[in-house]
């Protein structure tokens, strides 16, 4: 059972919901791009624009790699796929990294939101292209986020994030310790309290610590997403999350829009917070239910086949087992 203070929470995730509405056009709901997918990854990137795509994201668009393209083009024809980054051994002789680099820039004008770091790996061409996007979407505010590879950006090029409100690194237990180490922050200290203290490292970057509980701060205000999850620990459920935080951040630019009549009482701030726990409880949810019919089977797939029902319990007002 979800604490009231949760279902408080989730009452305020659902007001960032978009209604479905006849005026709408394609691609308000949210244009959404995974930037990651290498040579030898290439289900983390599908995994995390699907769950963008099932929980309602209008446009789901990949930046990979263009052997991972081919895969990923038979995964699903629901996603739009773009071969433009390039590992080190397979840029051409007329290629660049600045050539590479200015191909997936030039995408930021057609997107509300990136994800950055599935399936990207630790190739210096695949880091420094996205280390020049992310520099080009500061330029322009777009929100994004790091996980997997991506953090590994913040870990060694923190200025890439440093002080950036519309930036949310989502780490697991591992990446979580090398962020606070980079930081110097004493990982011995009240685990309550860690999250805040490394998001007021990164100078109020949002945060969301992924463990038995997520701990979810911008520094100023922490939050803990406390639904219950499944117990199997299979690779790519966080792809479900960044996913999921995508969408809903797409969400987050319609309700700052109002492209629809709301009551218009939820700041950039706190909307960017509430985007964080829904994606959280949204992620926990397909969890439970994926583990409660697979066991200790659960794979990453399993949890995007879940996206639509989670969404229903949590966050539809008709639906809702709240």
């Amino acid at each position: 059972m979800a604490s009231q203070t949760t279902k408080d929470i989730l009452m305020k995730v659902r007001k960032m919901v978009p209604p479905m509405l006849e005026k709408f056009h394609k691609g308000q709901m949210g244009r959404v791009a995974v930037i990651g997918g290498s040579q030898d990854y290439t289900g983390a990137p599908y995994f995390s624009a699907m769950a963008s795509a099932r929980l309602g994201a209008d446009m789901s668009h990949v930046i990979c790699e263009p052997e991972a393209a081919q895969v990923i083009k038979t995964y699903s024809p629901n996603l739009m796929v773009h071969p433009y980054m390039r590992q080190a051994h397979h840029l051409h002789e007329k290629e660049s990294l600045e050539s590479i680099s200015k191909n997936v820039v030039d995408m930021l004008s057609r997107l509300h939101v990136i994800v950055i770091g599935p399936g990207l790996g630790r190739d210096q061409c695949m880091q420094d292209t996205c280390a020049t996007v992310i520099r080009e979407a500061r330029k322009v505010n777009m929100p994004f986020v790091l996980d997997a590879d991506g953090l590994y950006l913040a870990q060694t090029r923190p200025e890439l994030v440093q002080g950036y409100k519309e930036c949310i690194l989502t780490p697991n237990v591992v990446e979580f310790g090398r962020l606070a180490r980079s930081k110097g922050i004493d990982m011995n200290g009240d685990e309550t309290q860690l999250c805040s203290n490394l998001a007021k490292a990164f100078g109020g970057v949002t945060i969301v610590q992924k463990g038995s509980k997520d701990y979810i701060s911008n520094g100023e205000f922490t939050l803990v997403s406390d639904l219950e999850g499944g117990l199997k620990r299979s690779g790519g459920q966080g792809d479900t999350l960044t996913g999921s935080l995508a969408t809903l951040l797409g969400w987050r630019r319609a309700y700052l829009d109002r492209i629809w009549d709301h009551e218009n009482d939820l700041s950039a701030s706190e909307l960017l917070t509430l985007a964080a726990f829904g994606g959280s409880s949204i992620t926990r949810e397909c969890s439970r239910l994926a583990f409660a019919e697979r066991g200790r089977s659960l794979q990453a797939g399993d949890l995007t086949d879940k996206v639509e029902i989670a969404f229903n319990n949590l966050l539809d007002p008709a639906k809702s087992r709240l």
